[in-house]
């Protein structure tokens, strides 16, 4: 009967995924600038605005008018610049862009997200995207981005950090294309160039620093001092450099050495020859000298591997480099150069956009302290144009509007790249956490052979899993996962959306590579936040003699399929429609628990809380019963490859010591382990070495106490005697 209602079961939910394949081989409808115009209010994209005109043909913007006159342009996001989220689908803005380059308006139009659609009220977002209004898309282009401040909502850092970058670069894009506030075209001077890498000619310092090849860079005390005199700053005023006025502060130089003749008439031939050998396809180097007072190194690259003080800015692109991107030179091949006591190489890397024929600069931060932690800053450019003996002209063409794939893809690489780099602290604690689990694992036996011992272990790993996993990173797994991938693997699967969130894609990895190995319960038991909070909150139950109920075998055997009808369902769905897909998933309590910590509307918080109170008397009933995540992780874990937890022949037959406290009930009466439903608490390997609780063990330790009594008789008596012979 069971087997049969299992049967029907898994039959409905296959029909539910046929039917849910040809729901989603229908056409979808063309999302466009077009499309979305009609559902906005023209206010929306500028306060006095009172119409839209159509779309233009050449360029995919629109007018925003007044009166008929054109006031803004309005543009959709994802025309201009990649808005993938982590849902695999694209973020789309729609924003308006006036004649200064200043925008007029912002609006989330549409979105997959899974934590912006259910785990965060969209109000918040909406909110957060409206305040774009009024940035300055000048200042954006020549700071490199970076000339606002970011905002972010917790939970959903990944969703905010595309929601900014899109709107900036897609922002500068159409200011170019329509030269609004005097950004002009990046083509606009004249022909493209390239360079002329046939070109290897030596040549002397001073005609390297007279034709431009050296750019250089000097400020005295003075000059600093009056730089910081004109912010008005009291607190900078109060504290000058030290000094006479016209003692050099810093003396910086600069010069691109990946260009061959520049390269060897500095560095030398071993020197350039290393470079070659250092630099891979599409990259470049600079060459930084400094002499003065102040250091453009400092002393932050050592704390923080990132070097504070300098970034170089290209356009719209910004670079910061970084110790791995750094060599020191030790002296200069040029005869006649000057000396310096800070020379060193920095790589530019390929997915920083750098074109060597057009103009940069490097950006100098000058620090000041105003307070025992408190500094305040000022910048300094310096100027680079590579001389035109070093090009080749080639044929001009117009500057693309929408960027190329490799353009494209190396914007998106640059940006998880970004939130790998702010996240480094988050990624090495979770490497840590992956080791000692690993460690506990293939080191089981030993582990767990002190039962007071593995339990605080655990209960330490379970904690962390909670308040550092769960709680401070947001880096819940969620069924919602698998159903992007499933999604992005039909509609062309790119790393890039799930390389945005690093806590998340480590843990994915790790758990493909456990699922050979352990089954899902070296996440299930072990990793999931959620998990350990209903573990947990039933250890201190048990603490306060809450009475435990144990699930009857029969019934306990029928729910088990539960879980993974939901995931069937939830996946035939998804193929259909993602967002109703994630509404659905609202059966996991996971955003509501753990992503916002409670805060959301109350059936949100009842369900949650209800699950964990049942939890209180059933171990772990959500993950039992109901948990899609689960499942779906049962599923391929059918193929893991090693049996790792040990056995007796007596376990099921007669003993029942393991089956009877398995704290999910995992174990069959007949001793056999259910992998499907196995969480790998380990507590099954420590009665397994338990000489209070397993007759095995007990049987072995008294076999050998009677045998080491034997002995002791025979030591004491010694051996017996023969009869005297009369």
């Amino acid at each position: 009967m069971t087997a049969m209602r299992a049967t029907r079961g898994w039959f409905t939910a296959l029909i539910i995924i046929i039917s849910a394949f040809f729901a989603a081989t229908l056409p979808a409808q063309a999302e466009t600038l077009a499309s979305f115009l009609p559902k906005l209010d023209p206010t929306q994209m500028h306060p006095e605005a009172d119409a839209f005109g159509p779309v233009r043909d050449d360029i995919a913007v629109a007018p925003v008018l007044k009166g008929g006159e054109t006031v803004a342009w309005a543009f959709l996001t994802s025309d201009f610049v990649g808005t993938t989220g982590y849902s695999g689908k694209p973020i789309h803005v729609v924003a308006a862009i006036d004649a200064d380059a200043v925008l007029t308006g912002v609006e989330l139009v549409k979105h997959s997200e899974p934590i912006v659609l259910i785990g965060i009220p969209n109000s918040k977002i909406t909110a957060l995207t409206e305040g774009y209004k009024g940035l300055d898309l000048k200042a954006e282009a020549a700071s490199g981005g970076d000339a606002h401040d970011l905002d972010i909502i917790s939970g959903a850092t990944v969703t905010i950090m595309i929601i900014d970058d899109s709107l900036v670069r897609a922002g500068i894009k159409v200011a170019r294309a329509l030269a609004l506030g005097g950004l002009a075209p990046h083509q606009a001077e004249g022909p493209r160039r390239e360079l002329d890498m046939a070109q290897d000619e030596i040549y002397d310092w001073t005609t390297l620093s007279g034709d431009g090849s050296v750019r250089r860079l000097t400020l005295d005390v003075g000059q600093v001092n009056a730089a910081f005199e004109a912010t008005g700053d009291a607190r900078a005023i109060k504290r000058p450099e030290p000094g006479d006025a016209e003692e050099t502060f810093i003396d910086m130089h600069l010069a691109l050495v990946s260009v061959p003749s520049i390269g060897r008439s500095l560095l030398g031939e071993a020197e350039y020859k290393n470079l070659k050998n250092w630099l891979e396809d599409g990259e470049h180097a600079i060459l930084v000298l400094g002499r003065g007072s102040y250091s453009f190194k400092g002393s932050g690259y050592v704390r923080g591997g990132i070097f504070d003080r300098i970034q170089m800015i290209q356009g719209d692109n910004s670079v910061r480099f970084f110790d791995k991107q750094q060599r020191r030179l030790g002296s200069l091949a040029a005869p006649d150069a000057p000396s310096f006591t800070e020379l060193d190489i920095f790589k530019i890397p390929a997915d920083a956009e750098f074109d060597p024929t057009e103009p940069f600069r490097l950006q100098l931060l000058v620090q000041r302290a105003i307070g025992a932690v408190e500094k305040t800053f000022l910048t300094f450019d310096l100027g680079y144009t590579l001389p035109k003996r070093y090009l080749l002209p080639l044929p001009a063409t117009a500057a693309p509007l929408v960027e190329d794939a490799s353009a494209e893809a190396a914007a998106k690489a640059a940006l998880w790249q970004r939130i790998w780099r702010d996240r480094i602290v988050e990624i090495v604690i979770l490497g840590v956490m992956l080791l000692t689990l690993t460690g506990i694992f293939f080191f089981q036996f030993q582990a767990t052979a002190n039962p007071r011992v593995f339990y605080w272990v655990r209960i330490g790993f379970l904690t962390m899993s909670l308040f550092f996993i769960g709680w401070y990173a947001n880096a819940q797994l969620s069924v919602v996962n698998l159903m992007a991938l499933a999604g992005s693997l039909r509609s062309g699967f790119t790393w890039d959306a799930f390389l945005l969130d690093p806590l998340v894609f480590i843990q994915w990895f790790a758990i493909a590579a456990a699922l050979l190995f352990w089954g899902r319960g070296a996440y299930c038991g072990w990793l999931c936040p959620f998990g350990a909070l209903q573990e947990l909150t039933n250890q201190i139950a048990r603490a306060l003699k809450l009475p435990q109920w144990e699930v009857p075998w029969g019934l306990h055997e029928r729910l088990w399929p539960i879980k993974y009808m939901i995931f069937l369902g939830l996946f035939g769905v998804s193929l259909a429609s993602i967002p109703l897909a994630e509404q659905l998933a609202e059966v996991e309590p996971f955003k509501t628990a753990i992503i916002l910590k409670f805060v959301r509307d109350w059936p949100f918080v009842v369900f949650a809380v209800s699950l964990l109170v049942i939890g209180l008397f059933v171990e772990r009933f959500y993950c039992r019963y109901l948990c899609p995540l689960g499942g779906a992780l049962a599923i391929p874990a059918r193929m893991r490859m090693f049996d790792w937890l040990r056995r007796y022949k007596e376990c099921g037959s007669p003993c029942q010591t393991c089956a009877n406290e398995c704290p999910v009930q995992a174990i069959h009466p007949t001793g056999e382990i259910n992998p499907n439903e196995c969480v790998n608490c380990l507590h099954c390997q420590v009665l397994y070495q338990s000489d209070a609780k397993c007759p095995v063990v007990i049987r072995q330790l008294k076999r050998r106490a009677a045998v080491g009594k034997v002995s002791d008789d025979i030591l004491k008596k010694g051996p017996p005697q023969k009869p005297a012979e009369t």
